[in-house]
């Protein structure tokens, strides 16, 4: 697997999370036969709040499952007319009347690998506390987990399990991401769930060959040896960018610094960033319209003096990038444009995944515990929830 022998993987701290991310084109089929199997289920629950409610659907979850939020939420907001957005229940915990609005009814949507994270079961308490009409969609990898658990005893919710695989033991999530946010865009367009099938069915099989056949290039990036890297995408791959970065942050125990950030907010200070130690990754959109800023950076960044590295990141085969970027990492020659951003992130996704292995790996750090000294964990610990009581006062 990725050139190295089950063995050599094991020595190197790289059990987990090497065939954590490995397994994800399996998963992802897996994610999308328990989607079509409960599909019934789950129109009947969300038709009544959707339509007559108009409830407004919140995505919650703390660090990558907030990310699947922020990934998906532009896209279901086409989907649906309802108000969509992404919130962290980091915020939601820590000020709750700030996000949680008790007279609009609501649908909160919660990721989570575990379910034990503090802030989860904390963001569900405080919407049934709070908010007059709450409906629940938990979307979780762990059946054990506490999320899971206060869901299933309660009239108002639903919860749905992800693969039992995707349940990551490596610290870093990886496949519990990708499966979550497939939930995520099927869920909410399931009068087309053939239709998303169809658009998913390429991208499984180029990630296969990401997997098999175009992990090499990503190797070659690694060992130019920059030591800060940053990841930017418009809208969808926005959200991408911020789930990349942590990533790499994360499986390098913080020695290489990330920063993720939209294409056009990347000029306005975050660029100082840059600098001769840096790797930059633009994730490219489909949208014609969209990937005209994203070229005209490229061209700025690729013009720009010092020994920066700039990579584009393509679905389809664009010769112009060659001499726009300094690398190109194209999913697939015959790629298909017309393909939404939504779905070709997760192609994208595999790309900043092994990006962060492979560097975790060249730094001698492991893989399946990059901070053994525990002051980062794999189930958040150390939070304390304490009991809100509503004020009227204004902040």
């Amino acid at each position: 697997m990725f050139g190295f022998a089950t063995e050599q993987l094991e020595k190197k701290g790289n059990k987990f999370t090497a065939a954590e991310i490995f397994q994800q084109p399996k998963l992802w089929e897996e994610t999308i036969n328990i989607i079509e199997n409960r599909k019934t289920e789950i129109q009947a629950f969300l038709q009544d709040k959707l339509i007559d409610k108009k409830a407004r659907v919140i995505f919650t979850g703390a660090g990558t499952s907030a990310y699947v939020g922020d990934t998906a939420a532009p896209y279901v907001s086409r989907l649906i007319p309802n108000r969509v957005e992404s919130i962290a229940t980091t915020d939601l915990v820590s000020s709750p009347l700030d996000y949680l609005n008790p007279d609009v009814p609501t649908v909160l949507v919660s990721f989570a690998r575990s379910g034990n994270s503090p802030e989860s079961v904390g963001a569900f308490d405080l919407a049934q506390q709070l908010v007059k009409e709450i409906w629940h969609i938990v979307i979780t990898c762990n059946p054990d987990g506490e999320l899971a658990k206060k869901a299933e005893a309660c009239e108002n919710g639903l919860v749905l399990y992800m693969p039992e695989a995707s349940n990551d033991q490596g610290f870093a999530m990886t496949s519990s991401f990708s499966c979550m946010y497939i939930t995520a865009l099927l869920i909410f367009d399931l009068d087309n769930l053939d239709a998303s099938k169809a658009k998913l069915r390429p991208v499984i099989e180029q990630a296969k060959g990401i997997l098999n056949e175009q992990y090499p290039s990503v190797q070659e990036l690694v060992r130019l040896g920059k030591g800060r890297v940053v990841y930017l995408g418009s809208s969808v791959l926005k959200g991408l960018a911020k789930e990349t970065a942590l990533k790499n942050l994360e499986l390098t125990s913080g020695i290489i610094p990330t920063l993720s950030e939209s294409v056009l907010g990347f000029r306005h200070g975050p660029k100082s960033i840059v600098n001769d130690d840096t790797l930059v990754f633009v994730f490219l959109s489909n949208d014609p319209y969209t990937r005209k800023y994203e070229r005209d950076l490229l061209k700025e960044l690729k013009g720009d003096e010092g020994r920066h590295v700039v990579v584009a990141v393509t679905y389809g085969k664009d010769e112009a990038l060659t001499g726009e970027s300094d690398r190109v990492l194209t999913v697939a020659e015959d790629g298909d444009f017309d393909l939404p951003d939504s779905f070709i992130a997760l192609d994208y996704l595999l790309y900043g995944q092994l990006y962060a292995m492979f560097s975790s790996m060249k730094l001698g750090i492991h893989p399946d515990n990059p901070r053994p000294d525990g002051t980062v964990n794999r189930v958040v610990k150390g939070v304390t929830l304490y009991p809100f009581e509503h004020r009227s006062k204004s902040r």
